[in-house]
């Protein structure tokens, strides 16, 4: 007879089952199907994955430490709302990270990583496609920048900080022009990591970044807020404000 190793005929033990729990929230939380300001109760999310309470609560624990849930008064455990300063300073990180990442990556990618990106440039499905699907090929571009950058520590922060992104809710690549113009950011990124130019490539990747604010402070809080741009916050420095961009 085979030892046993303590978990199900499934392979899943309460650790996978967690594991699942999380995966599944998180993935619904990204695809907006759990929304900003939404409650979340144990039961419930326990009846819609089909599990037990138990690793549906470890998972909600890990999602609250994350940042994704927040508890409210009167109304307990919610999915997160960002609110105009929240939205600023998310940004501001990206800014800088991003532009890390894109000096390190002209710096240190190799040929077939720097062929990648632009065969991603290459398959930009254009401005008329649907949302969901720009949205997905430009994580797939900032996935594949982040790699680039070879730096472990740098990926690992940005892919925490692209699970906040998640709580922003529709893509700014809905706005009219916006996928037109975040086309022609990411190639001014690729063509500086292709020219391994790591000054010129940082400055690209933080308009880039600084443009896609601005489209997303006017999606979200309206053109007002957009051209108020950061001195209404606690914002970029001066010399990083945000760009025109849709």
């Amino acid at each position: 007879m085979a030892r046993g190793n303590g978990k199900s005929a499934t392979g899943e033990g309460p650790e996978s089952r967690g594991e699942i729990a999380y995966a599944r929230l998180k993935e619904a939380i990204q695809a907006g199907a759990l929304k900003p300001g939404e409650r979340i109760r144990e039961i419930e999310m326990a009846e819609r994955l089909n599990m037990s309470r138990t690793p549906v609560r470890e998972a909600l624990r890990r999602l609250e430490a994350d940042g994704l849930l927040s508890f409210a008064p009167y109304r307990g455990m919610v999915i997160a709302e960002l609110d105009h300063q929240a939205v600023m300073e998310l940004y501001q990180m990206r800014e800088v990270l991003e532009g890390t990442a894109a000096g390190l990556a002209a710096r240190h990618a190799s040929e077939a990583e720097i062929a990648v990106l632009r065969d991603i440039m290459v398959t930009d499905p254009g401005d008329d496609a649907d949302p969901q699907r720009l949205a997905q090929h430009n994580r797939q571009f900032h996935g594949a920048l982040y790699r680039a950058a070879h730096n472990r520590y740098l990926l690992k922060t940005l892919n925490v900080l692209r699970d906040a992104m998640a709580l922003l809710g529709m893509t700014t690549l809905s706005l009219t022009g916006r996928s037109d113009t975040a086309f022609d950011e990411h190639d001014a990124i690729v063509r500086a990591i292709e020219e391994h130019n790591p000054e010129a490539a940082e400055a690209a990747a933080r308009a880039h970044i600084r443009s896609a604010q601005r489209a997303r402070i006017r999606l979200m809080f309206g053109e007002e807020a957009a051209a108020a741009g950061p001195s209404t916050t606690n914002g970029p420095a001066e010399g990083r404000a945000v760009s025109d961009g849709g």
